[in-house]
């Protein structure tokens, strides 16, 4: 039986200079050549935390709203190629993000966090790599982790979101509706 863990989410790191240095597109390509095989796992082609994700360069630091697009659609490409291991997809009641980390990931601690209330923070810090910076995320962050942050819909439940890692392999973040336990209590009833 697959061994899944609950992830605790953590409240928004209060923090005004995270983020603050944008991971360009000519300090990527410099990274992945230079990074090493972990780094091209974690940020190479289809993975959670790649900038080429969603098929043009995208700073991972950056709220993307992700469940404003079709998975299929946007990641048709990828999936053609057997390179994404990406998934997201709503129903009445919850949205639902699945992911496999990539092997370099699979190393680090990953932290889920709220911010700002309709944003949700998937980051990880490379085990082993050492910062003069009291915070990682001050400076030219992807040297010392990865992140990839997500706008939240407007009806997301961001209170009630759970996330789990199973065999240190599979993310999975689900985050209820509002309204949506009145509506499963509904479906119980009938």
């Amino acid at each position: 039986m697959p061994a899944r863990r609950v992830i605790e989410i953590g409240p928004a790191d209060q923090n005004s200079h995270k983020w603050r240095v944008p991971f360009t597109e000519d300090a990527f390509h410099s990274f992945i050549v230079h990074g090493g095989v972990a780094a091209r796992n974690v940020f190479g082609e289809g993975s959670l935390f790649s900038p080429l994700l969603f098929g043009k360069f995208f700073d991972p630091a950056d709220a993307f709203p992700l469940w404003e697009f079709e998975s299929d659609a946007l990641l048709s490409g990828l999936r053609n190629a057997s390179k994404s291991t990406v998934d997201w997809s709503a129903t009445n009641a919850d949205y639902l993000l699945k992911a496999e980390l990539p092997v370099g990931a699979r190393k680090c601690d990953i932290d889920v966090c709220n911010l700002k209330e309709m944003v949700v923070e998937i980051s990880g810090r490379w085990r082993g790599r050492e910062t003069d910076t009291k915070d990682w995320k001050n400076g030219r962050w992807w040297e010392y982790g990865f992140a990839r942050r997500l706008e939240l819909p407007e009806d997301a439940n961001w209170t009630k979101m759970e996330a789990y890692i199973t065999d240190d392999i599979s993310l999975e973040i689900r985050i209820p509706k509002n309204g949506s336990d009145i509506d499963l209590q509904q479906m119980q009833a009938v």
